[in-house]
């Protein structure tokens, strides 16, 4: 039996120990917002956070994870995230939008740890995502647009947002 805690909800699987993270969300769990790109970690399409942490679902054994708070983009809500997902939508990043659940929890998990990232940091953060429609300025310019809607909120909120 494994036991996980996933989006503040513990789950008990009888499940091999060995298996992926993505399949335990999207075959045990019926969470269907992260996805499969690659299966070999490579694209970051199925990135999750792992203690806050942007990891690769496809290739994380779900034993690896004992202890863990994993957040999937069905249930993740932070003011970075709702930052994030509106400058998505302001700027039209998305495409044909496979890879937009990774991209947007990469970018939600730099905005969370650094919150006046730099066009270099942007870029090293995002660099495990790939975007088969190469939206990648689009998604630079979403990440900074995020940044100045929560640099305004917070200064709304007088600094204690």
């Amino acid at each position: 039996m494994i036991s996980l805690t996933i989006n503040g909800k513990k789950h008990e699987l009888d499940i091999d120990p060995d298996t992926p993270l993505l399949w335990v969300l999207r075959d045990e769990l019926h969470m269907t917002g992260t996805k499969l790109g690659c299966g070999i970690a490579m694209c970051g399409a199925c990135t999750v956070h792992m203690n806050g942490t942007p990891i690769r679902s496809c290739s994380m054994p779900v034993s690896a994870l004992a202890g863990a708070s994993i957040q999937t983009i069905d249930a993740i809500n932070s003011p970075a995230f709702q930052a994030v997902q509106q400058a998505w939508r302001d700027l039209d990043v998305v495409q044909c939008g496979y890879c937009q659940s990774g991209q947007i929890m990469s970018a939600t998990a730099l905005l969370q740890n650094n919150p006046q990232p730099t066009d270099e940091q942007i870029d090293s953060a995002m660099s495990g995502n790939l975007c088969r429609c190469a939206t990648y300025h689009r998604i630079r310019g979403a990440i900074h647009l995020a940044v100045d809607a929560m640099a305004k909120s917070t200064k709304a909120a007088g600094g204690n947002a």
